[in-house]
């Protein structure tokens, strides 16, 4: 376990939680911000990513585990990302659509921040969002950021305008 809330813990993703990253991955309209749901080889590579991640920062996003059930429901953690030409640290967070409004993404990304900031000793965390993405953006608001800038992602062939909300240590 990486963290613990009050009602969840954050843990690394393991080969075994693919089929609970499908269902996140592959829901259309979970994930509409990214141009629809991925197919199963870029369930993988995400998957692949992450751990990836783990070797060389010792973060990246964490499976979200509810207390409960111990039912894996989303994903959230921290991520270095590209953001205008430089490398930013990112709170992400992707969440089953079953477990959305219900305060399990703000829960576990405040959990991130406080391990960016306490842990890493990061000066500031980012979370970067499509324009498109008002959940996200008010979650990233719930977590003290502010939108500082915007950009334009290139991805899927779709030009995807992003902000930027940033909070400081």
């Amino acid at each position: 376990m990486i963290l613990e809330t009050e009602r969840l813990y954050l843990r690394e993703l393991k080969q075994s939680d693919f089929k609970a990253l499908c269902r996140i991955l592959q829901d259309e309209k979970t994930m509409y911000a990214y141009e629809g749901a991925f197919s199963d080889r870029e369930v993988q590579e995400w998957l692949d990513r992450q751990i990836s991640r783990y070797q060389k920062w010792n973060f990246g996003l964490w499976a979200v585990i509810l207390k409960e059930t111990d039912e894996m429901i989303g994903q959230c953690g921290l991520t270095m990302q590209p953001w205008n030409g430089e490398e930013v640290l990112e709170i992400g967070y992707l969440f089953e659509r079953l477990y959305w409004h219900k305060g399990y993404a703000i829960e576990a990304a405040k959990a991130c921040k406080r391990y960016a900031f306490e842990v890493l000793k990061a000066d500031q965390v980012c979370s970067i969002i499509r324009d498109t993405n008002t959940a996200s953006q008010n979650v990233a608001i719930r977590n003290g950021m502010i939108k500082t800038d915007t950009w334009t992602k290139h991805y899927k062939g779709v030009d995807m305008p992003h902000y930027r909300y940033v909070v400081y240590r």
